[in-house]
């Protein structure tokens, strides 16, 4: 890859702009006291620039520092050389939390998009810019290669632009270059980049990564970051076709992506057939793998994490990372308590505009627990201090390892239940005591004790026959079970055998319990009722059970003999289509025997993309909602 980059960029570069070279030291000596000076990002950060600037310290008190995330060392950010440099980060990673943490260093929370505009406002001058480039070409433009983000902002607004010219960085493709007369200083630095090792998932990742390719369609555009859940979640998006890439950062997983030739970005909306990112950090493998290549095109940070852009692509999924998540579906993703933790990055960018997406899915993980399992990530209140990155109003998709919450559109009590329901076990109980107490879930709810599994009442319906007759739909109740029974000994022998294709003299009673003790958005059972003198009768029972790998269900429903023929059936699946969709359910699934024409009818009749293939006497139905 050496000897291609060399024929990349002109041989004699350095003669040709001896001018205006320079040494590190002889570079960070034009940097007067109390300057902004702007740091490179990521695996781009200018090393030698760095270190020149830090033997300089005893030159340059009261100097700013600003900067995106940042990796490797960060010998400015010292509580020794705090009285010379302030560190002001927009995303805090490892090397600068402590001295922020301390207090010795500030965090400006802005969303990445928001960024490039403080910059070119002068709401925040940056006076120095120290990056890393390519060396120029024949036409005289260097490669910002790995980090393009805001370092493209930071270079065109900052008042002294200091390139380290590296033959190692990449040349990328991309709205990803700068002319070599923008640059005021050019440093020469023959050194390797900065590397950053993909992280092992653990098996809690993959659980979520799971989960949440289940929520990826074919065809999908998908925003993907750095860590242990969106590296788990590649090995689960393998087997899925013509995905696109639109995203701020991507990591060496990219690779293992396009190699199983899941990636083709053919169905984007824009940018067709391109992987977009403003930045990477990974191996060497990865820089060599994006040198020169046409598949990538890296563009700058007010493009790729503008809100409007993301939102007129087809499918568009964001997968971002929490920090905690409250009942309300409130997403903090920055601090811990009132310890700044991270930064609010794309998270906002890319939320809003997946859900402006059409067919978008906006998706926020987090594992269940921190500190070993002895805390609870999903919380009845936000940690105090902790800030609030995706308000509730705007949260969709919410993912732990215990399954998926759909909250777009749901009331504080649908939350609640929700998001109980994928906390760890061992904090379900407390957190359903929290709902109660503070007015989320009605008192009555207190006996539930740890099972969660509690009916939503919102779930209300009701139908009227052709004879005036008004049946009442609801969740199944925990008090159902004796109501179930009355309804299976009701049924017909035909009924039964076309329902179970079984002929089953009585009903276990698990199968009972696999209806009552459901948690109402992997598996839900609606009951069809009939008021009487000692209550209700159950006259009508339809369900689905989710496949979380495949995020489709399987529906089935039975109606008691007498009111078959009614339209009962054709209501309960058209309402189980409803409430499915509500919970970011993809389609349905049923097999039904060859002989039962009326229930193939109410499938081929339904609002779907129906399709039907028949195998030893049954037709396996699949419903695509869209």
């Amino acid at each position: 890859m050496k000897e291609d980059r060399s024929l990349s960029y002109l041989a004699d570069w350095q003669e040709r702009y001896q001018e205006v070279i320079a040494t590190p030291e002889q570079a960070v000596s034009r940097i007067r006291p109390g300057q902004r000076i702007f740091i490179g990002t990521g695996c781009a950060q200018p090393q030698e620039l760095v270190r020149a600037l830090v033997l300089r310290a005893g030159w340059l008190s009261d100097t700013e520092i600003v900067h995106l995330l940042t990796i490797g060392d960060a010998p400015y950010a010292e509580r020794e050389l705090a009285h010379c440099f302030t560190i002001n980060s927009f995303f805090i990673a490892e090397n600068v939390r402590n001295i922020i943490q301390e207090g010795l260093g500030d965090y400006t929370p802005v969303s990445l998009f928001d960024i490039p505009r403080l910059f070119k406002s002068g709401r925040l001058p940056l006076d120095v810019a120290l990056i890393q480039v390519s060396p120029p070409d024949e036409q005289e433009m260097c490669s910002l290669g790995i980090s393009v983000d805001i370092v493209s902002s930071a270079a065109e607004n900052a008042g002294l632009v200091i390139a380290q010219v590296n033959p190692q960085m990449p040349r990328t493709q991309g709205d990803s270059t700068l002319s070599v007369h923008d640059l005021d200083i050019l440093v020469p630095a023959d050194v390797p980049l900065l590397e950053v090792e993909p992280p092992e998932p653990t098996e809690v990742s993959r659980k979520i990564g799971q989960h949440v390719a289940s929520l990826l369609e074919d065809g999908s555009t998908v925003e993907l970051g750095i860590g242990n859940i969106p590296h788990a979640l590649v090995e689960f998006l393998k087997t899925k076709k013509d995905l696109g890439i639109h995203t701020e950062m991507f990591t060496d997983s990219i690779i293992e992506l396009i190699d199983s030739g899941a990636i083709s970005g053919s169905r984007k909306s824009s940018n067709k057939g391109k992987i977009v990112a403003s930045f990477c950090m990974g191996t060497r493998r990865l820089y060599e793998y994006i040198d020169g290549n046409p598949l990538f095109s890296f563009k700058p940070t007010e493009y790729v994490n503008d809100p409007y852009v993301i939102g007129k692509q087809n499918r568009m999924v964001s997968i971002n990372v929490a920090l905690e998540v409250d009942l309300t579906g409130q997403v903090c993703a920055d601090s811990l308590g009132t310890k700044f933790f991270s930064g609010i990055g794309g998270q906002t960018n890319f939320n809003i505009g997946a859900g402006r997406s059409p067919g978008g899915r906006a998706i926020i993980t987090l594992p269940s627990t921190a500190k070993d399992g002895k805390i609870s990530r999903i919380v009845s209140r936000l940690s105090p201090g902790a800030g609030v990155v995706t308000t509730r109003g705007d949260v969709h998709y919410v993912v732990t390892e215990y399954g998926v919450a759909y909250l777009y559109g749901k009331s504080v009590k649908e939350r609640s239940l929700a998001l109980i329901s994928i906390a760890h076990p061992d904090f379900r109980a407390e957190l359903l005591k929290d709902a109660i107490e503070i007015k989320y879930l009605r008192s009555e709810l207190t006996e539930m004790g740890g099972k969660i599994h509690v009916e939503p009442q919102e779930l209300k319906t009701s139908m009227l026959l052709d004879d005036g007759t008004q049946v009442n739909f609801r969740p199944v109740h925990l008090t159902d079970e004796h109501r179930m029974k009355d309804l299976f000994y009701a049924l017909s022998k035909e009924t039964i055998y076309s329902r179970w294709m079984s002929h089953l003299k009585r009903i276990p009673q698990e199968e009972i319990q696999n209806y009552v003790y459901i948690d109402h958005r992997n598996q839900v059972a609606i009951v069809g009722t009939l008021p009487e003198s000692h209550g209700e009768d159950i006259i009508a029972i339809g369900g689905y059970y989710l496949d979380p790998k495949t995020n489709r269900a399987e529906v089935a429903f039975t109606v008691r003999d007498k009111w078959q023929k009614r339209g009962i059936g054709t209501f309960l699946l058209n309402y189980l289509i409803r409430i499915a969709r509500r919970n970011g359910i993809a389609g349905f699934t049923a097999e039904v025997l060859r002989q039962n024409k009326a229930m193939q009818t109410v499938f081929n009749n339904s609002d779907c993309k129906v399709s039907s293939h028949l195998v030893e006497g049954v037709y396996g139905f699949e419903l695509e909602f869209e």
